[in-house]
């Protein structure tokens, strides 16, 4: 029975981190607000990795990741490699000191919304010589926006999370 849920728990994931990705990646790029799209799967899976631990933030992230680069068209493994680590660092944080809530959310989500934009305009910065004030302006802007949908993917993530601590016990608080 055990492997049952957890192969339909593993399933709900794969359906959000799929719509999350249509929405992303196919949607949202002709809904621009002020020229601006909204990150979303870097808040996806931080926010597994916040309910749900170091592990389960660890895989997420490798997925979430390989989906931001092909929405983005970012380099190869840019977007994979962040959100991983993003993913087991968040995670092992959750396991060991943070508490799980909102509030721990939404601050680890402009953390990661923060990193994911200057991932983006670092090569701006560095190579193509465009103004500091004007990039940061754009990522403080793309931050704002992508934290909008952070309440609707939050609620998603935590009753995932609350599934998930359902079937595989691991004795720690949500």
């Amino acid at each position: 029975m055990k492997k049952r849920n957890f192969a339909i728990t593993v399933l709900f994931h794969a359906l959000l981190l799929i719509l999350v990705y249509v929405f992303q990646g196919m949607i949202f790029p002709y809904l621009r607000l002020y020229g601006f799209a909204p990150l979303l799967l870097p808040i996806v899976g931080t926010g597994v990795a916040v309910y749900e631990g170091r592990d389960a933030g660890g895989i997420v992230g490798i997925f979430t990741g390989i989906l931001c680069d092909v929405s983005l068209n970012a380099p190869v493994g840019l977007f994979t490699v962040l959100l991983t680590v993003t993913g087991l660092i968040v995670g092992n944080l959750a396991d060991t000191v943070m508490t799980r809530g909102f509030a721990t959310f939404i601050i680890c989500c402009v953390v990661v919304l923060v990193i994911s934009a200057f991932m983006q305009m670092f090569a701006l910065l560095f190579f193509e010589n465009v103004s500091p004030q004007a990039l940061i302006s754009t990522a403080v802007r793309q931050t704002i926006y992508s934290l909008l949908f952070a309440i609707p993917l939050w609620l998603a993530v935590r009753a995932l999370g609350i599934r998930a601590q359902r079937i595989l016990p691991s004795g720690r608080y949500l």
